[in-house]
């Protein structure tokens, strides 16, 4: 029997280059499989061959999308795979969108059954869990061995055209196709015994999960702004000139804070933007556009506001995913709540 060939995508980090100093590597193909290749093609056993890896640094690929797509899908073309996997890319947001973004696109371009894995709350999921497979995984490598053994057992059962079960059976993530099916009981009898079951505090299963949001209880009004300490917090990105913390332009894995001290006004000479989700003309021409410090300062002066917090928060918000943006959200808190800060403008784009 003919071997299935097999390429895999991995970022600057599983390819054993470097951490986020190397994420501008660009693509090109590794030399030798890396531990995690060799990893994949031990574990499909003899029916496949893993041919070759691709490589590409997470911060070169959500900077350069489309050039550094196109490059990939002629480097994994050349090979004439099978199948292709990337990742599995975990809850890092940047590798996540670069991971779904390749295997939809060697599935839609190349026409080459492809999948995925990364943790449910990656941005990469919300953007490509229609187009392509995705399996889910835990947040963090720490769940790699159990990946793997997802992963494998998902790619023996696709590779092979063999019919997939429904999202719970099979490990990956629900794609929104409803399937008809024959069921014992009718609809409303089952509605009832859930509702039964729901009622006496015992455990059941919906037919038809709804999405999950946080609810967040409004604050009261502030009785008197002209006492209140205000703060401002963005997630458009307004750092200060040379983005000194290198924040990402996409899948921000960190914030900064930034001292305001005595600046009426957001220049070109003291500040910038390091988002990649808009354009950055305007924002870099007059920051204030985006974080209004000059009119906070103005407000300051008329004694319309009390004071202000002495610094700045900024993010990236575009693609970033929802548990960094929690951690973002309950560090800078832990620095207003000691300042005894009032209240927060949040601003975004």
């Amino acid at each position: 029997m003919t071997k299935l060939k097999v390429v895999h995508y991995v970022n600057q980090f599983y390819a054993g280059i470097g951490g986020e100093e190397k994420a501008d590597i660009k693509p090109h193909i590794a030399e030798q499989l890396p531990p995690l290749s060799e990893q994949f093609a031990l574990k499909l056993g003899e029916d496949y061959e893993v041919v070759a890896t691709v490589v590409c640094g997470d911060t070169y690929y959500n900077e350069n999308m489309e050039e550094a797509k196109n490059e990939i899908l002629g480097f994994i073309k050349g090979f004439e795979p099978d199948f292709f996997i990337a990742g599995p890319a975990f809850n890092a947001g940047r590798y996540g969108v670069a991971c779904g973004s390749i295997a939809s696109a060697v599935k839609e371009e190349l026409g080459i059954p492809s999948m995925t894995a990364m943790y449910k709350e990656n941005p990469g999921v919300d953007m490509f869990a229609k187009k392509v497979y995705i399996v889910e995984t835990q947040d963090s490598a720490a769940g790699m061995r159990k990946a793997i053994k997802a992963m494998v057992a998902f790619a023996d059962k696709y590779a092979k055209g063999m019919e997939l079960g429904d999202p719970e059976e099979e490990g990956y993530i629900s794609q929104g196709r409803r399937k008809n099916f024959f069921a014992e009981e009718i609809g409303s009898k089952r509605a009832v015994n859930m509702l039964i079951k729901k009622i006496n505090g015992e455990e059941f299963k919906t037919e038809y999960p709804m999405p999950e949001f946080d609810r967040v209880d409004p604050q009261p009004a502030i009785k008197d702004i002209t006492k209140a300490r205000i703060a401002l917090v963005t997630s458009g990105g307004i750092v200060t000139k040379g983005n000194p913390d290198r924040i990402e332009s996409s899948s921000a894995s960190k914030y900064g804070r930034y001292f305001l001290g005595d600046l009426q006004d957001l220049t070109p000479e003291n500040s910038e933007t390091a988002h990649g989700g808009y354009d950055p003309v305007y924002a870099n021409e007059n920051a204030d556009r985006v974080l209004p410090v000059d009119v906070l300062k103005n407000m300051l002066e008329e004694g319309k506001i009390g004071s202000l917090h002495e610094y700045w928060y900024s993010t990236v918000g575009n693609g970033t995913a929802i548990l960094s943006a929690k951690k973002f959200g309950q560090e800078i808190a832990e620095y207003l709540k000691e300042d005894k800060v009032d209240a927060v403008i949040l601003t975004s784009t």
